[in-house]
């Protein structure tokens, strides 16, 4: 079982008030969760594996703008009375969330006020996050950017190792493939990771990060202090074993 690190920090009775009219689904790798420009019929809460946060701008390929695990949620802009979706949403690695209609959502924030102020600031820590990643495609060299990518990664898998082809890093950097290719060749050459049939080893957290341009350890930070969290949950953004969902 895992947690998701929003619903986990909320006051206990509004989490008994939202459980009975949520539901837990399966996550599926290719699932659409959020297509751009369409409505957003559901919030969901990932519990386990990540989803990445996609633009579309013809004829070019999906451009990443970020990724969500258990740290977070996908649908937050609900609060804001926005039904359409600013950007898709694409399952990278499946797993399980909690799901909320977005109807539900509307009644029960008037009830919520603990979930009215976590979505809040988690739409704020997105926008800090998106500003990041747009500067961060400008002016930080591929080789850094893969290690940052790769460190988001990981702290969503759950685990040193994860799945990542090419292909996906290239998609999520906006890079060609052999761009790709060159700069994992680097980071292994280093000794910080082991790449091998579409399954990256991270080796050397502590050198990865060092590798890694400045703008993962501000997001980290930016996460800290925008959600606010107590002391003990603030030293890392992914959720420990705290309450659970079942």
């Amino acid at each position: 079982m895992h947690a998701n690190l929003l619903l986990d920090h909320l006051p206990a009775g509004e989490l008994r008030r939202l459980l009975p009219i949520g539901s837990s689904v399966q996550l599926r790798i290719g699932q659409d969760v959020a297509l751009q420009n369409q409505r957003c019929r559901c919030i969901h809460f990932p519990l386990q594996g990540w989803i990445c946060l996609v633009t579309r701008l013809e004829p070019h390929a999906p451009l990443q703008l970020g990724m969500v695990g258990a740290e977070g949620a996908i649908g937050a802009h609900l609060l804001l009375g926005q039904e359409r979706c600013l950007v898709g949403a694409v399952v990278q690695e499946g797993g399980e969330a909690w799901r909320l209609p977005a109807h539900a959502l509307r009644r029960a924030l008037a009830e919520t006020p603990g979930l009215q102020r976590l979505l809040g600031r988690y739409l704020m820590v997105q926008m800090r996050t998106t500003i990041t990643m747009a500067a961060c495609l400008h002016f930080h060299t591929l080789r850094a950017r893969l290690a940052r990518c790769l460190l988001m990664v990981l702290d969503r898998a759950g685990g040193r190792d994860f799945a990542a082809t090419h292909e996906l890093l290239a998609r999520l950097l906006g890079v060609r493939r052999v761009g790709v290719t060159v700069a994992a060749g680097s980071l292994q050459d280093a000794g910080l990771i082991q790449y091998q049939r579409g399954r990256v080893d991270v080796l050397d957290r502590r050198g990865l990060q060092a590798a890694s341009c400045s703008c993962y350890e501000q997001d980290r930070q930016a996460y800290q202090r925008g959600m606010r969290f107590a002391p003990a949950a603030r030293s890392h953004p992914m959720p420990g074993p705290a309450r659970l969902l079942t």
